[in-house]
C-alpha cells in the first residue's frame, strides 16, 4: 500500500504499479501507436510524392510529433490516465494526492517519455522505475503523477470448517458474552489455516487459544475432545446463535405486518381501527360496535345510520341517547323543553328557576 494523503489528512491506499505490468502496457500502447504512425506514413508519402524534399521532411516530423507525441498525450487526458494499455492490464495515471491527472501532466509525461522510453528504448524508464519505491519513472517524477492498479485482485474468504457430527449441539448453553472480538477472529483465522500449518505448531495454537475461550466462559470443554474440534463446535454454536437471532428479528419484522393487517410492519388493520372509532364514540357507516350491542340495536355513544333509536321514554328510566352522548339524530324527535328540564331536574336534584 502506498502512503499517499490527500488534502482532507485521508490516506488513500493505493497500489502502486510494478514494471513488469507497466512494461505490458507501454508495449500495448507502442504497437497500437506504431501501427497506425505506419498507416499514415503510408498515406503521406503517397499523399506528397509531387511535393519537394524539404516539404516531404517537414511533413514527416509534424506526422511524428503528432502521432507518438500528442496521440498519447491527448488520450491520456482525455481518458483521465488510462490508455489503451493501462485498461488493458487495469491500470491508471493518478496525481500524488489521488486525484485525477490534467494537461500538464500527461504533457510532461509524453514529454519526457519521448527520451526516456522512444530514444533509449526504455532503458532510463527501466532503470528509473526499479529505483524508486513507488516504481515512478522519470516522467512521473517531474509531473508529480503515479500510476496505480485498478483492479486488485478480491482476497478469497475461506469457509470454517464445521465441527464432528458428534459435537453439533454440546455446547448450547455456554455462555460467549465475554468472548472478545479479537479472540473470535483469531479462532476463526486459525480454523480456516490449521491445514496450512505445521501439524504441531497447530497443535499448540489451538490449545493457547482453546485455554483462553475456556478462560473467557468459564466452562472446560468436554473430556476427550481436541481443541481444535473444541474450537469448531464453539464457533459453530456462535454462529448458529446469530443466524436464529437474524431470523428472529426478520420473522418479528414480518410478523407485525401481518398481525397489523396493513400493507406495512406494524400497520394497524381494519379491524383494529373499527375497534377504536366505535370505543370512541364514533358512527360506522353499516356496522355496530362488537361485543358492545347486538344486531340491530344501536350501541350506547353513537348511532348508526339508517337505524331507528328506541324512544326515550320505552328506556326504563335510562338516559335519552341524545343526553348522554351530546349528539343529537336526525331521526329523534326532540323532546319538549318541560320535559327536558324536568329529566334534569331528577338526575341532578336542581331545578332551574321559573
Amino acid at each position: 500500500m502506498s502512503g499517499l494523503v490527500t488534502g482532507d489528512a485521508v490516506v488513500l491506499g493505493l497500489q502502486p504499479a510494478r514494471l513488469p505490468s507497466r512494461a505490458l502496457a507501454v508495449l500495448i500502447d507502442l504497437v497500437v501507436v506504431w501501427a497506425v504512425y505506419l498507416l499514415i506514413t503510408l498515406g503521406l508519402a503517397v499523399a506528397t510524392a509531387s511535393l519537394d524534399e524539404a516539404a516531404v521532411m517537414a511533413v514527416t516530423i509534424a506526422s511524428f510529433l503528432l502521432v507518438l507525441v500528442g496521440a498519447p498525450i491527448a488520450v491520456e487526458t482525455l481518458s483521465h490516465g488510462r490508455s489503451l494499455g493501462k485498461l488493458a492490464c487495469g491500470l491508471r495515471v493518478v496525481r500524488d494526492d489521488g486525484g485525477p491527472i490534467r494537461f500538464r501532466h500527461a504533457l510532461m509525461r509524453g514529454a519526457l517519455g519521448v527520451v526516456e522510453i522512444l530514444m533509449t528504448f526504455g532503458v532510463v524508464a527501466c532503470v528509473a522505475s526499479l529505483v524508486s519505491e513507488r516504481g515512478r519513472r522519470l516522467g512521473d517524477v517531474f509531473a508529480g503523477t503515479l500510476v496505480v492498479r485498478e483492479r486488485i485482485p478480491a482476497a478469497r474468504v475461506l469457509a470454517v470448517p464445521p465441527p464432528p457430527p458428534w459435537l453439533v449441539g454440546r455446547f448450547a448453553g455456554l455462555d460467549l458474552s465475554a468472548v472478545p472480538e479479537a479472540l473470535w477472529l483469531e479462532v476463526r483465522q486459525y480454523l480456516t489455516r490449521a491445514r496450512e500449518l505445521d501439524p504441531a505448531v497447530g497443535r499448540r495454537l489451538a490449545e493457547r487459544l482453546a485455554d483462553e475461550l475456556v478462560a473467557r466462559t468459564g466452562t472446560p470443554p468436554p473430556p476427550g475432545v481436541p481443541a481444535d474440534a473444541y474450537l469448531a463446535g464453539v464457533v459453530a454454536e456462535r454462529q448458529a446463535r446469530d443466524a436464529r437471532r437474524a431470523f428472529a428479528s426478520q420473522a418479528g419484522v414480518a410478523g407485525g405486518g401481518v398481525a397489523g393487517g396493513g400493507p406495512f410492519p406494524g400497520a394497524a388493520g381494519p379491524g383494529v381501527a373499527e375497534a377504536g372509532v366505535a370505543a370512541a364514540g364514533i358512527a360506522v357507516p353499516g356496522r355496530t360496535a362488537p361485543g358492545i350491542a347486538g344486531p340491530g340495536i344501536a350501541a350506547p355513544g353513537f348511532t348508526s345510520p339508517g337505524a331507528t333509536p328506541p324512544h326515550p321514554e320505552s328506556s326504563l328510566g335510562a338516559p335519552p341517547v341524545e343526553a348522554a352522548s351530546g349528539v343529537v339524530s336526525p331521526a329523534v324527535d326532540r323532546p319538549t323543553v318541560g320535559a327536558a328540564e324536568e329529566s334534569g331536574a331528577r338526575r341532578t336534584g336542581f331545578a332551574p328557576p321559573a
